[in-house]
């Protein structure tokens, strides 16, 4: 069930890649964020929200979504448990249906951390979730891949890996993401066996879990137990899980089954609704604001059932759609206004918040991928979201992963790093010094103070084409679609998987062996 999926339906430690520190590629690679040197942590931001809510503004989407909890109520459908947990806790439940009285998600939500510490295999990886700072993980679920030799077909299990790996190189990237495609050449109930492997063994970045049934989030919990050991699962957060509410006002039982067993272990679940504005939503932001508030604090405050304490993210992914066909649309101003307020009412909960990413319609990347993607992203940013799904690879409305998108969008994504870290007031970015030395009307590129500091003063994007158009033209006339896909071959070519301990690495694979015989191939 994951975004794309209800899209379908309506939508150690860790030795560093090969070539890094090494001469002036690797160092032009390290300053420009472009190439497979240095991870770059966690973002931290030094800059402000951007909001679009007055408190006024605010209280009514409150008010609204308390009507909408207590007199529509939210249905958890197939799962007698849930609807137990909650007439125990006092709501009024009418089979399927149920009815919050005004105050009671939001006081169980009490006990849900602000933030949280998401623990990668590799300790120097470990990010944190809330507060200032921002997460980039990879696009999640795409059946298809647009590949490097320029086809779209079904994804397999190695386009799975190459997107691990290449998350993995990406500097700009803190997690590998979960579902960044839909390996169909693997069996459906034993493909996340693979899934979950791939990212354990190709990265050491923090991972999703597998969320499409409640025994594959067992065995995810399983296998990040035999990495992190029994103990420190039960007390840390290894993995972030995506729980989407089918939207409008319902959590299924594939989805209410996978945040209870990831609630138990104290691993974080991102409750997203999943939202084409006009189809599961109504058609104005404050309408779709309401429904997302409600859906939220009703899924979120469940985890609180399971267990106190459990990390849980307010989180939405929202898109308009074409009123002439129903397609969905990307990167315009709706859904943007839709993820500032969204992330205000996350703030004022105390909750972290999940939105946006690279998303686009666009079936190849060309400029309407690149303005859609950048109108998505920039609001990301803005809006002050802590963990980015689908950040790289997103191509045709989520049924796509492409290898040349995923290059582009990591570029954006260093910058968007260097974005967030605000302006520096300094001494040395004061330069007073240098507008000493210059004086009037003279130039600075030969003054000691860009001398020294040139390396760093810009970002430099290791895709985009500067030179004259005769240099240009002599180089071949590359467009940068050809340009990323030059740079995804180079790095998949000296790729280098970091260290696994290779006692834990074996009992993985004898754990995947035993479950897979455990049961027949199952292909829906």
């Amino acid at each position: 069930m994951s975004d794309v999926t209800d899209q379908g339906a309506v939508e150690g430690g860790g030795r560093r890649a090969r070539g890094e520190g090494r001469g002036a590629a690797a160092r032009r690679a390290s300053r420009t964020g472009g190439g497979p040197g240095p991870s770059l942590p966690y973002i931290q931001r030094r800059i402000r929200e951007y909001e679009v809510l007055d408190e006024e503004g605010l209280q009514l989407i409150e008010r609204n979504a308390d009507t909408v909890l207590e007199e529509i109520g939210i249905e958890f459908r197939d799962d007698a448990e849930a609807l137990d947990l909650w007439k125990a806790a006092g709501a009024d439940v009418r089979g399927q249906r149920v009815h919050f009285p005004k105050g009671l998600c939001r006081e169980l939500l009490k006990t849900a951390p602000s933030d949280f510490t998401w623990h990668a295999r590799n300790p120097e990886r470990s990010a944190h979730v809330g507060g200032k700072a921002t997460i980039f993980a990879p696009v999640y679920g795409p059946p298809f891949v647009r590949d490097l030799e320029g086809n779209r077909r079904y994804a397999t299990i190695e386009d799975f890996r190459n997107f691990v790996k290449l998350a993995y190189m990406a500097p700009s990237m803190h997690s590998s993401g979960g579902t960044v495609c839909e390996p169909v050449d693997i069996p459906v109930n034993k493909r996340h066996l693979d899934m979950v492997y791939s990212h354990i063994k190709y990265s050491d970045k923090p991972f999703m879990g597998s969320v499409t049934a409640p025994e594959r989030a067992e065995d995810t919990i399983a296998m990040a137990k035999i990495v992190f050991g029994d103990d420190f699962v039960e007390k840390n957060t290894v993995t972030l899980n995506l729980i989407n509410a089918n939207s409008p006002m319902v959590f299924d039982e594939t989805m209410v089954g996978a945040l209870k067993v990831y609630a138990r272990h104290n691993q974080a679940c991102v409750l997203s609704p999943f939202i084409l504005s006009g189809a599961m939503s109504p058609v104005t932001v404050a309408g779709t604001l309401t429904q997302i508030l409600a859906e939220v604090l009703a899924g979120a405050s469940f985890t609180q059932l399971i267990r106190k304490g459990a990390p849980v993210l307010f989180g939405t992914f929202a898109a308009s759609i074409s009123m002439q066909s129903g397609a969905p649309t990307f990167g315009t101003p709706e859904p943007s206004l839709v993820s500032y307020g969204a992330a205000q009412l996350a703030r004022r909960l105390g909750l972290p918040f999940r939105t946006g990413g690279s998303l686009c319609g666009s079936k190849v990347p060309d400029a309407q991928a690149a303005h859609e993607s950048a109108n998505t992203l920039n609001m990301t940013l803005l809006a002050g979201t802590n963990f980015v799904l689908h950040a790289a690879g997103w191509l045709e409305g989520g049924l796509v992963s492409s290898y040349e998108k995923f290059m582009i969008d990591q570029d954006q994504l260093g910058m968007m790093q260097k974005m967030a870290e605000g302006v520096d007031l300094s001494e040395n970015a004061q330069a007073l010094d240098a507008i000493r030395e210059v004086g009037p009307g003279s130039h600075y590129l030969g003054c000691a103070h860009t001398q020294a500091n040139f390396q760093t003063a810009f970002y430099r994007s290791p895709l985009a084409d500067n030179n004259s158009f005769e240099q240009w033209e002599i180089e071949g006339e590359k467009r940068i679609e050809q340009r990323a896909n030059a740079l995804a071959r180079t790095w998949l070519e000296h790729y280098e998987a970091p260290y696994l301990d290779p006692a834990i690495d074996d009992a993985l694979k004898e754990y995947i062996a035993k479950r897979k015989d455990s049961m027949p191939d199952a292909f829906t």
